[in-house]
C-alpha cells in the first residue's frame, strides 16, 4: 500500500488531507490552503458546524450537554457532544479560524456559552486544569483572550511539576492527563504571545514531569502506569496516551529527548505490515458521529505516528 496515497484518497476527509499535504507530502502552500478551506464547507468540519444550536452552543452546554446530569437515560461514558469537545475537534481538524463560518460559530460561543460549574463565559474558563488547558489552546487557536485562564494554570502547578484536576479534592500529585492538557494550552499561548519567563519555566517543568517517567512509567518503580496509555486513540479528548504525548513534544520543535526512546520504539512496533497504524482505544461516550473504527487502519493515527517518527529521525 502507498500510505500517503491512501491518506489522500477519496475516502479521507479534508481535515486529514490538508495535514498530510503539509506535514508529510510538503505540498505547495496554495494546495494546502485550498484543501484546508474545504473543512468548513464539507466533511466532518461542516457537519459539526451545522450541529451548533440556536443558543450558540453544541448540545446545549459548555462541558456537558444541557441537562445531562438529570437525564435518567444518560448511559455509560462521558458525552463528547458539548461545546468544549466539539470546538476541540474543530481545532484538531484544523478548521481555519479566519473562515467566516468558523468565526461566526466561535463568536456565538464566546458571547453565549457559560460553564456549568461557575457560570463564567466559555473563554474565561472554569476550575479544572484539564479543562482550562484545552480552553487556553482553543482561545489561542480561535483568536480569543485567555490570559485569565493561563494565569490560573500557572498558579495551579503542583510541586512535582504537573497538574491534577482533583487538587480541590486533596490531590497533591500530578496526573498525566491533566498535565498534557495544560502543556498543550501553555505551548499554544507561549507561541501566540511570546509568553514570559514564568510561563516557559512552568511548561518546561511540566515536560520534565512526563520525561522523568518516560511518558508512561511510574517514577518510583518503573512500572507501566496504565496499559491503556500504550493503545493509541483519536480523538484524544482529555485522555492521555503515548502517541498524544509524543505529538506534543514534536509540536514544541525541540530536539528529541533521549528519554522518549522507549515510547518511540513502541510507535515503531505498532506499525502494521501495510504501513498503517490502527485505531485502538476509542473512548466510550455519546458522539455526534464516529470518525473511524477501532481495530481498523486509522488515517489519524497513521498521520500522527508518521510525523512523530519524522521529527524524531
Amino acid at each position: 500500500m502507498d500510505v500517503l496515497e491512501w491518506m489522500l484518497d477519496g475516502g479521507s476527509d479534508p481535515a486529514i488531507r490538508w495535514q498530510v499535504l503539509r506535514d508529510l507530502a510538503h505540498a505547495p502552500a496554495q494546495r494546502i490552503a485550498a484543501e484546508r478551506a474545504r473543512i468548513a464547507r464539507e466533511g466532518w468540519g461542516a457537519r459539526l458546524l451545522d450541529l451548533q444550536g440556536p443558543d450558540g452552543q453544541w448540545d446545549g452546554g459548555a462541558g456537558f450537554p444541557g441537562g445531562w446530569f438529570d437525564r435518567p437515560d444518560r448511559g455509560a461514558g462521558q458525552p463528547w457532544t458539548s461545546t468544549l469537545h466539539t470546538l476541540q475537534l474543530l481545532a484538531d481538524f484544523g478548521a481555519d479560524p479566519a473562515d467566516e463560518r468558523v468565526r461566526h460559530a466561535v463568536r456565538q460561543v464566546r458571547d453565549r456559552s457559560r460553564w456549568e460549574h461557575n457560570a463564567e463565559l466559555f473563554f474565561y474558563g472554569e476550575v479544572e486544569p484539564c479543562v482550562n488547558g484545552r480552553v487556553a489552546r482553543l482561545g489561542v487557536y480561535f483568536g480569543h483572550d485567555v490570559r485569565h485562564v493561563v494565569a490560573r494554570l500557572l498558579g495551579g502547578q503542583l510541586a512535582d511539576g504537573g497538574w491534577n484536576c482533583y487538587t480541590g479534592n486533596g490531590s497533591t500529585v500530578s496526573s498525566f492527563a491533566s498535565t498534557i492538557c495544560v502543556l498543550d494550552g501553555l505551548l499554544a499561548y507561549e507561541r501566540a504571545t511570546g509568553g514570559s519567563a514564568a510561563l516557559t519555566q512552568a511548561r518546561r517543568r511540566g515536560e520534565q514531569y512526563l520525561l522523568q517517567r518516560h511518558l508512561f512509567r511510574r517514577r518510583s518503580t518503573g512500572e507501566i502506569v496504565d496499559p491503556d496509555w500504550l493503545r493509541f486513540s483519536f480523538p484524544t479528548r482529555w485522555r492521555y496516551d503515548v502517541l498524544r504525548a509524543l505529538d506534543y513534544f514534536r509540536a514544541t520543535g525541540d530536539a528529541c529527548d533521549e528519554r522518549l526512546g522507549e515510547a518511540l520504539d513502541l510507535v515503531r512496533r505498532k506499525r502494521q505490515p501495510d504501513g498503517t497504524w490502527l485505531l485502538e482505544n476509542t473512548h466510550p461516550g455519546q458522539v455526534w458521529f464516529p470518525l473511524e473504527q477501532d481495530g481498523r487502519p486509522s488515517r489519524w493515527n497513521t498521520l500522527r505516528a508518521l510525523r512523530v517518527l519524522a521529527w524524531a529521525g
